[in-house]
């Protein structure tokens, strides 16, 4: 059974900075992709970053050149580096990887998630 954990939500500062990390376990295979998503009170669920196994970055416009993305493939873990944060970045940031299809786990998997508030 695979398991994702994020960690390091917290209330925060408006132009603050936080670091949430996300580790998992249980297959021996590198995910193809890791990504966070968050969602908001109200709003769907979306895509804040994505990497992939050889590095390519993806960032959603709201948060480019804010936000950090990156992951240790050793560990199966995924990094997101926010700074000058915003209350509008306020939402539950959820944890996301995709084992590969040649293993018996294969398929799309996703944490409990991890609250993020920014308010003074």
């Amino acid at each position: 059974q695979v398991q994702v954990v994020e960690s390091g939500g917290d209330l925060v500062q408006p132009g603050g900075s936080l670091r949430l990390s996300c580790a998992t376990s249980g297959s021996r295979f590198t995910p193809n992709v890791m990504a966070w998503h968050r969602q908001a009170p109200g709003k769907e669920r979306e895509l804040v970053a994505a990497i992939t196994s050889g590095g390519t970055t993806n960032y959603a416009e709201s948060i480019k050149g804010r936000f950090t993305v990156s992951r240790n493939n050793a560990k199966n873990t995924i990094f997101l580096e926010m700074s000058r944060l915003r209350p509008e970045d306020t939402a539950v940031y959820y944890c996301y990887v995709q084992i590969p299809r040649a293993s018996a786990l294969r398929g799309d998997y996703w944490g409990q998630g991890t609250q993020v508030t920014v308010s003074s």
